[in-house]
């Protein structure tokens, strides 16, 4: 048997002060006599601070306000329901890789950028992205703004560049600006040289106009080759997000033959007007809007998963 030394009572001692301080605390708060004001009244007299559940309890207090708003917003911009919320992004990125069908010759051997029109997830989750940059309707920014539905924006330069503040603008609301080439010609058509011109020099106007390079690109009228892919990568692209479903201000088109929305998917819209459609931009948000959400379906942000 071992004998108990000094050392060990002190050690003791010090385990029965603490048991005994822990032991009074869980009384306390076991017994519900804390104050109005968050803290808790030990045996001593001394109020013991409570901070975790006034965190918690202010935490609370903001997802109900945010979800105010967003109910709000939703009424006001005309929604059938609140939008749901997406989750929070993956902590590890899914692997985008090329979809059937889609890859070109020698695809994986030269490493060109993954042409994709679904996202690999788990979540019920979509997500929206917008082309060229044709109509510039102020009520559009304001309404993404105030449901806070994130999107992704795809430029060319020949629709954006009387009005290149309208995207700043959108960049500053926290939108990410994509390349969508200068001219929106069809790529197959052209040369290699050509095609980098298209696509490099969007990302000389990106860069210059808002600060950054992109990393997305969409090719117009989505046709592609495999010149297409090899002066993207040139120009510093990883990722050739297409899309699945496409939605106007009246009606939806899918690519699927089930017409079907899948987890994932990417859904594609333009900058139009009554000029070009039955209806107004916020009229398309309000279509895709009330579709996702009656499926039950959040909107995340693309490059929160690439």
């Amino acid at each position: 048997m071992r004998v108990v030394g000094q050392n060990d009572k002190k050690r003791m001692w010090r385990l029965g002060v603490r048991t005994g301080l822990a032991t009074l605390a869980l009384a306390a708060l076991a017994s519900g006599c804390g104050k109005d004001d968050g803290t808790v009244e030990p045996a001593g007299g001394q109020p013991l601070q409570a901070p975790p559940a006034r965190a918690l309890d202010s935490y609370a207090e903001k997802l109900r306000a945010a979800q105010a708003a967003r109910a709000a917003a939703a009424k006001r911009w005309g929604l059938k329901k609140v939008p749901l919320t997406a989750p929070p992004p993956p902590a590890k990125k899914p692997r985008i890789t090329t979809r059937d069908g889609f890859e070109v010759d020698g695809h994986e051997r030269l490493e060109l950028p993954p042409v994709f029109t679904t996202v690999p997830v788990e979540e019920k989750v979509v997500f929206l992205t917008i082309d060229d940059g044709a109509e510039k309707d102020p009520g559009f920014l304001r309404m993404m703004t105030e449901l806070k539905v994130p999107y992704s924006a795809f430029l060319s330069d020949y629709v954006v560049n009387d009005d290149y503040g309208y995207f700043k603008d959108m960049q500053k609301r926290g939108v990410s600006l994509h390349n969508h080439t200068l001219r929106h010609p069809y790529l197959p058509a052209l040369s290699h040289a050509e095609q980098k011109r298209e696509i490099c020099g969007m990302q000389d106007v990106i860069e210059k106009r808002y600060g950054t390079r992109p990393v997305l690109f969409r090719p117009p009228y989505g046709n592609y080759d495999k010149a297409t892919l090899r002066a993207a990568k040139s120009c510093g692209i990883t990722h050739v997000p297409l899309w699945n479903e496409e939605v106007f201000a009246d009606h939806w088109e899918y690519r699927e033959w089930d017409r079907r929305i899948r987890a994932g998917d990417i859904v594609l819209s333009h900058f139009r007007g009554r000029d070009d459609w039955d209806g107004t931009m916020r009229d398309m948000v309000r279509r895709f809007l009330d579709k996702v959400t009656a499926e039950g379906y959040a909107v995340a942000r693309l490059e929160d998963y690439l």
